[in-house]
């Protein structure tokens, strides 16, 4: 077995199989997340997650080796709930609704918890994502490439230079309204629209 890659976050040291050892990783993972939303990265340690999830520090340990562990398992939970609205909006036979709805979904999952969304987009940008989250993303990026190939939108001589690129504008757009603070998501949607459909605009 290859070393891991010191540049890609660790992964979890085992996967829980039982309902018990599910029940008792997903409590890890949301005393991470709410330690991060109420302490920030200061008060962010494996001791701090073990008391907050009610579990001995072996008990953590025996799944995740450290804090970037941990943050990796928190967005690949995040990250997998994007996934599901993703693909539940390329269902849809217009285009157009289908892109509105993923659009709804980003803003939607950057308001619900929005200092945790936040602390993740850092997270994001300090090191690689594990092999598990990049497929989630790429499972993200070809649902928004069936979206824009609907009849109902123009085609694009290029699409996937198109959906990378949409992915920026409404990432980049929703992570930047985030960061400033706003509150409105009905603010935010009409702009996040005006730039994804003048995008595919011929």
């Amino acid at each position: 077995m290859s070393p891991p890659d010191p540049q890609t976050r660790p992964v979890p040291r085992k996967a829980p199989r039982q309902a018990r050892s599910l029940a008792t990783v997903a409590a890890i993972v949301e005393a991470a997340a709410r330690i991060l939303e109420e302490a920030g990265h200061a008060g962010f340690s494996t001791n701090a997650v073990a008391e907050r999830a009610g579990v001995s520090i072996g008990s953590l340990y025996q799944y995740f080796p450290s804090k970037d562990a941990l943050i990796g398992a928190l967005v690949r939970r995040e990250t997998s709930l994007l996934l599901i609205d993703a693909e539940a909006a390329a269902a849809l036979s217009c285009g157009r609704d289908a892109l509105r709805t993923f659009i709804a979904a980003c803003i939607a999952h950057q308001f619900r918890r929005p200092k945790l969304a936040r602390l993740l987009d850092f997270e994001e940008a300090r090191l690689p994502f594990d092999p598990e989250t990049q497929r989630v993303g790429a499972r993200i990026r070809a649902s928004i490439a069936a979206m824009i190939g609907r009849p109902d939108l123009p085609p694009q001589p290029d699409p996937d230079t198109a959906t990378r690129d949409l992915v920026a504008v409404i990432k980049g757009m929703v992570d930047a309204a985030g960061q400033h603070g706003e509150t409105d998501p009905a603010a935010l949607m009409p702009r996040v629209e005006r730039a994804t459909f003048g995008y595919l605009r011929p």
